[in-house]
């Protein structure tokens, strides 16, 4: 693995803090699938971990943004936001239509029992943090 910057919000740990415990835990595995990923990435160098919408956000130049959040109202899910105007869910629907539960299209849901496919989410995360690189690609490189 190569060195990342990554820059953080101060405001983001607070986020994190405030959810339940369980959802805490939940969002951070995503949290480190989204950095471990970035880390793989051999053209990014800089991975910022920031709010938007009050919720965990990361951007990369030349990518997507990706947010993570669990919403009270829907409290045994949790998800993983992306641009619904970009092709990342409709191309994610397509690859892997039987593997993740979509939210129409701008979010991976996930359920609170479930396990996530790592090797797969983090396919779809390079893909978003790529975005611009890939977004010519039949299946954005997946």
């Amino acid at each position: 693995m190569k060195d990342l910057r990554f820059k953080t919000d101060s405001r983001v740990e607070s986020v994190f803090n405030n959810y339940p415990p369980e959802i805490r835990k939940k969002l951070e595995i995503l949290r480190s699938l989204i950095i471990e990923s970035a880390q793989n990435i051999e053209s990014l160098s800089l991975l910022e971990e920031t709010l938007k919408w009050s919720e965990p956000s990361y951007i990369a130049k030349n990518g997507s943004t990706i947010r993570i959040d669990w919403k009270p109202k829907n409290p045994d899910q949790y998800a993983m936001y992306f641009q619904c105007t970009s092709k990342l869910i409709p191309t994610f629907k397509m690859v892997y239509h039987n593997m993740f539960r979509f939210e129409g299209s701008r979010a991976i849901i996930f359920h609170l029992k479930d396990s996530i496919p790592k090797k797969e989410l983090q396919a779809c995360i390079t893909a978003a943090l790529t975005y611009h690189q890939v977004k010519h690609l039949p299946t954005l490189g997946l």
